[in-house]
């Protein structure tokens, strides 16, 4: 016989016991997603040797400030690849801001980071576009994430070590420098378009990177683009008439242009190479966010690798450039102690914001060519002492003859922009640079080591202590 019911005891409804359940699903799925952020401290303070943490915010009004920052920081890097390449700005920007979205996500808020265009992908664009028009130059971004994609998945499987036995410090350097310098003569060109403008340009850059400190000096390309802009503005250098026709075709808002891939095989071998960049600023990014913040974020470098190879496919897809993690990003962390994806996820919105106003990416399209070429003889080198810093960083003993004739072989294929045309496919000074790197150096090794010809392995570091002779 079943005891009664107490009146002050009457059993929950169906939809009352499922409402915590609800809430446990949406919290599980808030978790996931990287949004449950915690206050930190009273939200408004960060105390002295402390850092706000990727999992943490502070008060909103301060989260947007730091968002914004953000947004200027990657902003001078991320409109100069399609200025560069011929693509929409609006479109690139657009796509750079869906793409740190994406990122967030799949790395769970844990890895702070905003994608912004890789100018690693620069080279192969441009090329390809003077070939296949600007949907072969968007297929080959499709094939480079999705081979970025499966990089990924594997490091997320079986960790990095197969990638560094496979592409040791003498070769990924070798590569990422080739690619940065094989730049030199699309830089000179816009250069010499309009010297003068280029002359401020670049030396506006040189001087504001040493004359300020903090964010200023780190903003040191966008200020000196803006200085250039102003400069070309007076010397009559600048159409705005496209702006005034954003205005009038589209108003306020609108969707900013998209434009669909073709596919070429031959463009492969042009394409793919630029992963080995996109790689190491990942990986590099990664570890240098961990070691600031002292949390452990190696479970996640498959993740953000991941990520990235999927926002550069999705970029691809509709008109974007490939994207990269952003080291003008870590400036903006360091400086503010603050590592909240929070921040992040405000940067990401803005840039959408901006990216659907027409006549932002119209005035954004008339930078001309002699800034154009002031910036890229300081970005372009830039990308190419980023390989040589790996041989630094990594101490490669270039007395060992299998790291020296590596070097010296693909490096001039590359900068020479050597080419070859076999069974109907074109490859070009990357591609051969590329290739030439990884055959000379596992060739040589691989001799070396069966007949103990050089001494010492080429994986040793260089141990000399001798200071050089010119300084």
């Amino acid at each position: 016989m079943s005891s009664p019911v107490s009146p002050d005891h009457t059993p929950p409804t169906r939809h009352e016991q499922q409402a915590p359940r609800e809430q446990d699903r949406r919290g599980g799925v808030i978790e996931r997603l990287g949004l449950n952020w915690r206050l930190h401290g009273d939200g408004r303070h960060v105390a002295p040797g402390d850092v706000v943490t990727p999992r943490e915010r502070l008060a909103w009004p301060r989260t947007i400030s730091i968002g914004a920052q953000h947004v200027v920081a990657m902003f001078g890097a991320t409109f100069l690849v399609p200025l560069l390449t011929g693509f929409p700005p609006a479109t690139t920007l657009f796509f750079s801001g869906i793409g740190t979205v994406l990122f967030l996500v799949v790395t769970a808020g844990r890895v702070p980071s905003y994608l912004g265009s890789s100018f690693a992908f620069i080279a192969p664009i441009t090329a390809s576009v003077n070939q296949y028009g600007p949907g072969g130059a968007l297929g080959g971004v499709i094939m480079a994430g999705a081979a970025l994609f499966l990089i990924g998945v594997i490091v997320q499987i079986a960790g990095t070590g197969w990638l560094q036995k496979l592409m040791p410090p003498a070769v990924t350097g070798t590569i990422v420098a080739l690619i940065g310098f094989n730049l030199a003569p699309s830089a000179k060109q816009n250069f010499t378009a309009a010297p003068v403008t280029a002359l401020v340009t670049l030396g506006s850059i040189i001087l504001i990177s040493v004359l300020f400190r903090g964010l200023l000096g780190r903003l040191s390309i966008l200020l000196g683009v803006a200085i250039g802009y102003v400069t070309a503005v007076i010397r009559g250098e600048v159409d705005f008439t496209s702006i005034q026709a954003a205005w009038d075709e589209q108003g306020v808002f609108g969707l900013p242009q998209f434009h669909s891939p073709e596919f070429h095989l031959n463009l492969a071998g042009l394409f793919i190479p630029v992963i080995l960049v996109l790689v190491a600023e990942n990986i590099g990014h990664v570890k240098s966010v961990a070691l600031m913040t002292g949390d452990d974020l190696d479970p996640y470098m498959g993740r953000a690798i991941i990520s990235d190879g999927l926002a550069t496919m999705i970029a691809g897809s509709g008109g974007g450039s490939g994207t990269t993690t952003y080291a003008e990003n870590i400036g903006v962390m360091a400086a503010t102690r603050v590592y909240s994806t929070a921040a992040y996820w405000v940067a990401a919105l803005v840039a959408i914001l901006l990216s659907v106003l027409p006549v932002f990416g119209a005035a954004v399209a008339t930078v001309p060519q002699g800034v154009l070429g002031g910036a890229a003889t300081v970005l372009y080198g830039m990308i190419g002492m980023l390989g040589v810093r790996i041989w630094v960083q990594n101490r490669v003993d270039f007395s060992n003859p299998v790291n020296l004739t590596t070097a010296a072989i693909a490096m001039i294929v590359g900068i020479g922009d050597y080419s070859w045309s076999v069974a109907g496919l074109d490859f070009a000074g990357i591609a051969l640079g590329t290739a030439a790197a990884l055959v000379v150096y596992h060739l040589m090794a691989g001799i070396a080591r069966a007949r103990g010809s050089v001494g010492s392995d080429p994986l040793t570091p260089d141990s000399s202590q001798s200071p050089s002779p010119l300084g």
